[in-house]
């Protein structure tokens, strides 16, 4: 996966697990390249799609701030489920499985689901 769109997934899951909220701020790209020491064309490019997504806004001469508004997951529930998929790569990586097959099998699963028509 190209480091600019490993950039925009970690922002999206950063969100979708509270991490970031509405109305934060993200890095400049000058300090997301001195702690990665990544090409500032590759943040830029990542802030970019982001911002096409609806994810961010750039506001000029402040920064690049989240704009958009995900509904997150009942505390007790992410905990409880954390704990279940926690139990499971464990018994997963018991039986051998890689962390490449654990991602497969995961992605198996969900489009499964999905094919069932279960949200």
């Amino acid at each position: 996966m190209p480091p600019y769109l490993q950039l925009v997934q970690q922002v999206r899951q950063a969100l979708l697990l509270g991490y970031l909220r509405q109305g934060d701020q993200l890095p400049t790209v000058k300090e997301v390249v001195g702690t990665l020491t990544i090409n500032p064309n590759t943040v830029v490019k990542a802030y970019r799609q982001l911002e096409n997504e609806g994810v961010v806004a750039a506001k000029p001469g402040q920064g690049t701030f989240i704009t958009a508004e995900v509904e997150a997951v009942a505390p007790g529930d992410y905990a409880r489920l954390r704990r279940s998929l926690e139990r499971w790569v464990r018994d997963a990586r018991g039986s051998g499985l890689d962390d490449e097959t654990v991602t497969a099998l995961i992605a198996s699963v969900r489009t499964d689901v999905r094919a069932e028509g279960v949200a």
